[in-house]
């Protein structure tokens, strides 16, 4: 079972998360603000981190940018708004899920599991390293070291990110919908706010720069990396 920091100034919010937790067999640890969690994370090491965004001494957006100083815990965002520039925000800082409130919490249980397996999943295979080049070398992608060159500058990304372009990379030319895309790479059935997908397909574009045309929205159905 997992090591779990739980950060979040409402005690209930706190205890609810503990509860089911616990229940799932988890160990948890409380902060009860950013300042805190980043000090915890300094002297201690978590296997998960579920972050509220709104907290005194520090908000969740600077305590993940501390705590990403020193660590790559995966990072759950807890928070009361569902915009969707705090959701880029989140994310571009390397934010592995998003959780708006109120929130089940069957349901952040399913995704602490679905961020661990993802976790899991990203060790690579030693044997034989899989490169992958598009337009004549410009974009070329190690698939095993997760490194992605563009024009010969390394380039990087969020954790999501990665697994979001690697997994339309290995499936190109395959018209893939959002539940797909979902289910795949978030790891479990999808029933909440489906822009999360829209989001990071944003954000990836405008990592792409002028290769994003790669990447093709197929209106009422997902998308497509489409192989030139």
């Amino acid at each position: 079972m997992y090591r779990i920091l739980v950060v979040d100034d409402e005690i209930r919010i706190r205890s609810i998360i503990r509860k089911y937790a616990e229940f799932e067999g988890h160990t948890v640890t409380e902060a009860g603000d950013g300042m805190e969690a980043v000090s915890l994370c300094r002297r201690e090491t978590f296997d998960i981190i579920i972050l509220d965004i709104m907290m005194p001494e520090l908000d969740g957006f600077s305590a993940c940018r501390e705590i990403r100083k020193t660590a790559d815990t995966p990072i759950i965002m807890l928070s009361a708004r569902g915009e969707e520039y705090d959701k880029i925000n989140g994310f571009e800082l390397g934010v592995d899920d998003y959780v708006v409130k109120p929130f089940s919490p069957r349901e952040l249980m399913l995704r602490v599991e679905a961020v661990m397996k993802r976790m899991k999943r990203r060790e690579p295979d030693r044997e034989k390293n899989q490169i992958v080049e598009l337009d004549n070398g410009g974009l070329r992608v190690d698939l095993t070291a997760r490194i992605v060159y563009i024009d010969g500058a390394r380039v990087d990304m969020s954790p999501k990110e990665y697994d979001l372009f690697f997994y339309l990379l290995r499936n190109r030319n395959v018209a893939l919908s959002r539940e797909k895309l979902l289910n795949e790479v978030w790891g479990y059935d999808f029933y909440g706010d489906a822009r999360t997908l829209d989001t990071h397909i944003k954000l990836l574009r405008k990592t792409l720069g002028k290769y994003s045309e790669y990447i093709v929205t197929l209106r009422g159905v997902g998308y497509r990396f489409e192989e030139h």
